[in-house]
């Protein structure tokens, strides 16, 4: 069984810079491809990020592309999202999910789920 547990959400101003970070346990981490979606209020799930898993390949949506940096640590069995050049409407609870192997943009191909850490950007 893998658990997954996400921090560093929070309150940040429009045009603040916060990274989620989601630690990983029970199983070898290297063997799972890493994503991040979001939910906000009254919305579906969304892909924000994905790694592969030596972290050399990531996919990104286009609402986050250069703003936003998926990476992963596979030492500390660590993924992260780094997020600048926040806006309002990231505003939203941020989960990570695990998959074996091969990386996708597809929530429901993500075998594991975090918690979730919300994150709010004011204006």
């Amino acid at each position: 069984q893998v658990q997954l547990v996400e921090s560093g959400g929070g309150l940040v101003q429009a045009g603040g810079s916060l990274r989620l970070s989601c630690a990983q346990s029970g199983r070898t981490f290297s063997r799972y491809a890493m994503g991040w979606f979001r939910q906000a209020p009254g919305k579906e799930r969304e892909f924000v990020a994905a790694v592969n898993l030596s972290g050399g390949t990531t996919h990104y949506a286009d609402s986050v592309k250069g703003r936003f940096t998926i990476s992963r640590d596979n030492a500390k069995n660590t993924v992260y999202l780094q997020m600048n050049s926040l806006k309002p409407e990231d505003t939203a609870v941020y989960y990570c999910a695990a998959r074996s192997w091969v990386l996708s943009p597809q929530a429901s191909e993500y075998d594991y789920w975090g918690q979730g850490t919300q994150v709010t950007v004011s204006s």
